[in-house]
Parts: structure tokens; sequence; C-alpha cells
């Protein structure tokens, strides 16, 4: 664990998935080049990002047993490969079926990528720095979704299609160089990895992973505060400030680029509040979830556009939610073994993409139907169609919310058995606000004592 070379794998893990979450968020800003290109309905569109999803979402859990087993060096590479190759279908592609064979193997990539990194960090770091990195992991990540939203949108509207996905598809192959090059699973005198387990072996740890209440208070966690942002930036948000809140693409490009900064700022206020106060992850997480539906709430119900400011106020909610999700990857660090955490950080990651192919999907659904039945006046990406269809993300909120209380309550009583018991937070505050009374009493009778 010396620092330098703790840092510098840390640095190539996070070059792997910064290229990763660029292409993974590609589609959301050509989402309208995308509908011209291919003759394309709105479920249509959206069925890029949600089978793209589908396959990200159903590969975590296999990837998180594969890369327990055979390292994270492996699985990062082939994941680049993979995503290079979808990149490079996407390019040429001038048809629905070629288009979204492009994205399955994005998404198949982009699953192999995520999780590898983050195994990395407890291997690399003493366990008082993890939940910081783990939030620099992410923040760092998310200048990925910078490089869709700025250079790649510069190259698709100048120099056109073909050119923006093959460029992508070249930061895939040096992404490939430098792992392979440069990334190790981990450092001299690590305990080697288990040998490679039997079907049996493996389908016990996987249940003995989903048996822990911790993991799947992690995975409730990342389904609920995850997904609306990614629904955002990967898929619809573009159309609905574009289309729906009439904004012209500068502005759109900026308010992106505020989605990407704040997530970055956000992350390391997150990982030092989990490191100083690790019974009140879940309030954090319910919090952000309240804000976010409020957030649309105010955006949704306005019987006009929106203004600027409360678009703003939105991007930024949403943006919370990134850095706010990485809280489930703590809950699987800290209710796993070392040789368990790549299936629970797999299990966990499930969550809010899962939520996000579905509200992705329903979205478009929801407008082709609001279109098809003469609601929409014959706008498909309309304000009034935009309104009915994003509400849908309210009922995944409150699934999520209810799903991390019930939850909470079983790793709450485990712990209670092992003699930690969690007070409610109300008469936790009480209690700390009574120990700073009591200390600010005990150093003015101090400070009395010693004057002349």
């Amino acid at each position: 664990m010396n620092a330098p070379r703790a840092w510098l794998i840390w640095t190539i893990g996070v070059l792997a998935y910064l290229v990763a979450v660029a292409q993974r968020t590609s589609f959301g800003v050509s989402g309208l080049e995308a509908t011209e290109r291919f003759h394309a309905s709105a479920a249509a569109i959206s069925f890029f990002t949600v089978l793209q999803l589908l396959v990200y979402a159903g590969l975590q859990i296999p990837v998180g047993l594969l890369v327990d087993r055979f390292g994270s060096r492996v699985m990062i590479s082939c994941g680049a490969v993979l995503m290079g190759l979808g990149q490079l279908q996407l390019a040429f592609a001038d048809a629905v079926p070629g288009g979204v064979l492009g994205r399955v193997f994005v998404g198949a990539g982009d699953a192999m990528t995520f999780v590898s990194v983050i195994r990395l960090v407890p291997i690399w770091f003493a366990p008082g720095r993890v939940p910081l990195v783990t939030q620099l992991t992410g923040m760092s990540g998310q200048l990925g979704q910078l490089i869709s939203v700025v250079p790649f949108a510069l190259v698709l509207h100048t120099a056109g299609w073909t050119t923006a996905f093959l460029s992508l598809s070249s930061l895939s192959a040096l992404a490939v160089v430098l792992v392979v090059a440069l990334l190790r699973d981990a450092p001299p005198g690590h305990p080697p990895r288990e040998s490679a387990q039997g079907l049996r072996a493996t389908g016990v740890t996987l249940a003995r992973a989903w048996q822990q209440p911790g993991t799947r208070l992690g995975l409730w966690s990342h389904f609920t505060v995850q997904f609306s942002g990614n629904v955002f930036a990967m898929s619809w948000g573009y159309p609905f400030l574009v289309s729906a809140q009439g904004l012209n693409a500068t502005t759109v490009s900026a308010l992106m680029g505020l989605f990407v900064v704040t997530s970055i700022l956000v992350g390391p206020l997150f990982g030092t509040f989990v490191a100083r106060h690790p019974m009140r992850r879940s309030a954090m997480v319910l919090l952000i979830a309240a804000a976010t539906a409020i957030a649309w709430a105010a955006v949704l119900l306005l019987p006009t556009r929106a203004p600027l400011w409360l678009l703003a106020l939105l991007v930024v909610v949403l943006a919370v939610g990134g850095p706010g999700s990485m809280i489930g990857f703590d809950f699987a660090r800290t209710f796993n073994p070392s040789h368990r955490i790549g299936t629970a950080t797999g299990i966990v990651n499930v969550g809010g993409f899962l939520a996000a192919l579905l509200t992705i999907y329903l979205v478009g659904v929801i407008l082709d139907v609001l279109h098809t039945s003469g609601f929409s006046g014959g706008e498909l990406y309309g304000l009034a169609p935009f309104r009915i269809a994003l509400s849908v993300q309210f009922l995944f909120l409150l699934v999520g919310a209810v799903l991390i209380l019930v939850t909470r309550r079983k790793v709450r009583r485990q712990m209670a058995a092992q003699g930690v018991h969690v007070p409610p937070l109300l008469v936790s505050l009480a209690q700390q606000r009574r120990r700073r009374v009591e200390l600010r009493r005990e150093r003015l009778a101090k400070q009395r004592s010693t004057a002349p």
C-alpha cells in the first residue's frame, strides 16, 4: 500500500472508468441525431439506451463474481475492448438493429469497468481512506460525461456521426494500452485470490452476499437516488431541455456541464460525511430522494416552461444523486468480507441502472402513446407530453424509499444483535446538541477558574 503507487493504480483505473462513462452517456447527447439517422420513434430511441442498461444491469452480478476470481486488470481491459468495438459498430450503423448491437457491446464493456475499479480501492488503500477514495472514484469518472457533453457533441455537430463515434472508439483503445501496461490487481504481499470455484461454491458466495441485509440496503439506496440522474443524462434530458423547454444547444451543454461539475464538487463532501457519520448513511440517501422528488415536482407542475434558474436547480439536485448513490457501495463494503466485495458491489450496482432502464423505456412508451392518441398535438417531444411521461419517476422514488426503510430495519436488528444500537436521528441530534452545550459550559467554567 505504498501511497504513490496506490494513487498511480487508482489513476489508471479511474481513467478507464472515465472513458466508460463517456461511452455510456454519448448516446444521450446524440438522441436527436439518432432519431433522424435511424428514422426511429421515441420508443425505438429509448430502446437503444434501455437495452444497453439491461445488458449492464444483467451483467453486474456475473462481473462481480468474475472480478473476484480473475482480478480487475483482466476485467477492465476486456471491458474497454468491448466498448471500443461497440462504438466502432455504431459509427457505421445506419439502421436500428445495427445501432442497437453497438450499444449492447458498449453496455457489456461498461458493465465490466466500474465494479472492477471499485474493487481496487479497499485492496490498495487503508480502511480509513476507502469512503473518500470511493467518492473520488465516482467523482472523477463523471468527467467522462463532460467529454460526451462538450468535445464529443462538438465533433458530432461539426464532423458528423461516424467521425464522432470513431473518436470514442479510439479512447477505448488508449484505455486498453494503459491498463495492460500499468494496472496491477494488488500490492506485493497481498493474499492471492481464491482459486477457481465450482458452480456450487459460486452460488454459495452469491447467496451469502444477497442474504446480507447490508448488501440489499446498498442495492435499494443505489436504486433510489441514482436512476433519475441517469434518465436525464443518458436519454431524456437533452430532448426535454431542447424540445420541451425551448433551450438552445449552447445552454443545454452548459447545464449538462453543470451536472458534471456538481457531481465532482459534491463527491468529496459525501465521502467525508460517510467516514464521519457511518450510522447516518441511509438518512442521507432518503434526504437526496426527497430533494429529487421536490425538484422534479417544481419543474413538472409549472403550467409553462420553467425558468432557467429552476432548470439549473433541477440539474444540481439530479447531479447530487450520483455521488449519493456511492453510499450504496459503502454498505456493500462494510457488511461483507473482502473476498466477497466484488460480488456484493455487483449486486448493489444493479439497482440504479435497473430503475433507469425501466424509467427510460416507460417514458418513451408514454411519449409514443400520447403522440399516437393526438394528445401531443403532433409534437412528439412537446412540454405537455414530457410533463406526463417524466412523472413516472415519482413511482420509482416512492418504491425505493419504502424498500430502504424496510431493509434498514432488518440491518439495524442485525446490528443490535451484535451489540451496536443506532438511536433515532432526532434522538441522536438532541444528544449531540446536549454534548455541545455541556462542552461549551465546561470551557466557560474553565476560563472563569483560570481568570485573574
